[in-house]
């Protein structure tokens, strides 16, 4: 799966059908709910846009091993994914001070519009590098979009009612995991990975259609109408410029290693590390108590997460000689535990537990990513990931949801597109550091020449360390997160 991509990325939402009961249910007794008259037009239409999201990213990550190989791009195969979190920080910092200013709406739209145009471009690529282009392109779409929902839910949603509507796009997940990859495979398998890609955009009207018409009558504008209008911050835009333009530095350097490498790597940490400090709450990278703990967290979480599970259908497929469509459907499962463990966490009563749930989340996510690499020994069967990746999404849903309703919690409303931001930087930004790192290591150790040998033995092209040298250090950083867990200080007020 890549990213925000939301389960990125953090954009879990339900399907239209299940995600509204789940969500109305849970509300508190603080009064209403996600699909009163008041929300329930915002609701439907917010939790399609990222039903969206989820469907492209369980079909777009199944697809991915079958368009790497035949555009002969195995080798660049972190790219793909990092491509699309090196642009969506530019995005999220973009649409952060665009939603502040005149409200989400053009940010949304304009988002969803690169989003589709991304597809459209990798789907007709020729070469692994077109490709590669147009996940940018994708990913800038994607950057504007989590922002712009994260800003909708701080303004059009009471407190109470954020963890349900966070537990409703999670839910979300459930049909997309177990139908994205299952049609993915036999589309890819049968008319050709291409289909996968330039199919999707089609869907972009329907949720598009449902979402800005409300998003319109309930958080359109800045947040307050009668205070004078934010004018743009032209250093975060600069910073964020940095963050892009130094990540795709260090990215290309990892997968280039040789002494000249050490130029661009040089270059991209200059640029990297005063745009980090100037993008993230003070503290965040000593994990200071309080919003720059729960920041830091969301990027552990998310990058050695999603770190890990991109190569897992390529694991499967080179290692174990799955087909896409079995090595997606491994993962499907974890849609399901995925969305109950954003229930769990949404339920009124675990709300004093908060912290020690969102620290066995991260258990799980690191116990789960250690698990997945013992299937490329023969003995072990296929299935052990399926079970390791269910208990591991469950992890994720308690600490991906948990995070999203702190931050809020912690952010006054002309601060939500900022903190947001922040939240998200931080997610995109660890997903990029974090593929980078695996697909270096990756790559270093022969990766790129397993593609070759699925038509044929598996065997023969064997390179175990390859995947080895990206899930355990994977599993490390998830087991620094569960100690940054224990600082979230979910009792206090703002940091």
């Amino acid at each position: 799966m890549s990213a925000l991509e939301p389960r990125d990325a953090d954009v879990a939402p339900p399907a239209a059908g299940s995600a509204p009961s789940a969500s109305a249910a849970d509300a508190p007794a603080g009064g209403g709910s996600v699909l009163d008259r008041g929300h329930r037009a915002l609701s439907v239409g917010i939790v399609s846009v990222v039903l969206l999201v989820a469907f492209e990213a369980t079909a777009v990550g199944t697809a991915m091993p079958v368009a790497a190989r035949e555009l002969d791009g195995v080798s660049l195969y972190a790219f793909a994914f990092s491509a699309y979190f090196t642009t969506s920080l530019f995005g999220m910092v973009l649409a952060g001070q665009w939603s502040d200013r005149n409200g989400p709406l053009g940010p949304l739209a304009v988002g969803m519009s690169c989003f589709a145009a991304g597809l459209l471009l990798s789907g007709t690529a020729g070469t692994m590098w077109l490709f590669i282009l147009g996940r940018a392109v994708q990913g800038l779409g994607g950057g504007l979009v989590i922002v712009a929902l994260y800003v909708v839910i701080s303004r059009a949603y009471e407190e109470h009612l954020r963890p349900a509507i966070m537990a409703a796009f999670a839910a979300s997940w459930v049909v997309p995991s177990v139908v994205g990859p299952l049609a993915s495979g036999t589309i890819t398998e049968h008319l050709g990975w291409r289909w996968v890609f330039v199919g999707i955009p089609a869907l972009v009207v329907f949720p598009l259609a449902l979402a800005l018409p409300a998003i319109r009558r309930t958080a359109s504008g800045p947040a307050d109408p009668g205070a004078p209008v934010t004018p743009w911050n032209r250093r975060r835009i600069r910073l964020a410029l940095g963050i892009s333009a130094g990540v795709a530095l260090l990215q290309y350097a990892g997968q280039e290693p040789r002494w000249l490498s050490l130029l661009p790597a040089a270059a991209g940490a200059a640029l990297l590390v005063p745009a980090v400090r100037g993008l993230l709450p003070r503290g965040t990278y000593r994990a200071a108590r309080g919003l720059p703990s729960v920041v830091l967290l969301r990027g552990i979480a998310a990058g050695s997460f999603i770190a890990a599970e991109s190569f897992v259908p390529l694991m499967l497929v080179t290692q174990r000689g799955l087909s896409p469509t079995l090595a997606g459907l491994s993962l499907a499962v974890g849609g399901l535990t995925w969305a109950l463990g954003s229930w769990v966490q949404s339920r009124p009563r675990t709300e004093p537990y908060r912290e020690r749930l969102v620290v066995a989340g991260m258990v799980l996510v690191a116990t789960a990513i250690a698990t997945a690499p013992t299937v490329l020994l023969t003995a072990v069967p296929v299935w052990v990931v399926a079970a390791a990746w269910a208990w591991g999404c469950f992890g994720m849903g308690l600490v991906i949801a948990s995070t999203s309703v702190l931050l809020l919690k912690l952010s006054a409303p002309e601060e939500a597109g900022a903190n947001s931001a922040a939240l998200q930087i931080s997610d995109g930004l660890s997903n990029v550091l974090l593929l980078a790192a695996g697909g270096a290591a990756f790559a270093a150790l022969g990766g790129g020449a397993v593609g070759h040998a699925v038509s044929a033995d598996a065997a023969t092209g064997s390179h175990p360390a390859a995947f080895a040298a990206v899930f355990l250090p994977m599993a490390a950083v998830a087991a620094i997160g569960a100690w940054v867990a224990t600082r979230l200080d979910t009792g206090r007020t703002r940091a």
